[in-house]
């Protein structure tokens, strides 16, 4: 795995964070490897979206094929209307979905002041 991967993307490290996306991606056992040259990719497709903070991959140590990718948003809206409802994801899909089983279920959080 190349270092980046796991490494933070980030266009605005210093702004607030406004919601996090979580998704837990199970990749097709024995393609790890292809999953991460495809996502090396699709980084950068992520990272121009309106709205994206930024972004981390992460694999996990217990499960091989397994990985937990974190995506900082300005709203919820900006993922689950702004990207999902863009061109741009289509490429995103086309890149890596094919590679997940099951498909990962997405979920949105926010910080807990106090």
């Amino acid at each position: 795995m190349k270092n980046d991967i796991a490494n933070i993307q980030s266009k605005a490290p210093s702004r607030g964070l406004g919601v996090l996306e979580v998704a837990i991606l199970n990749v097709k056992a024995g393609l790890s490897a292809d999953f991460e040259k495809a996502f090396s990719e699709a980084q950068k497709i992520i990272s121009d979206g309106e709205g994206y903070i930024s972004h981390q991959l992460q694999k996990c140590v217990e499960v091989e094929d397994k990985y937990i990718l974190l995506v900082n948003w300005e709203t919820l809206e900006a993922h689950t209307e702004g990207f999902r409802g863009s061109a741009a994801y289509q490429d995103w899909k086309k890149l890596l979905h094919h590679f997940y089983d099951p498909f990962p279920t997405v979920e949105h959080f926010t910080k807990v002041e106090g």
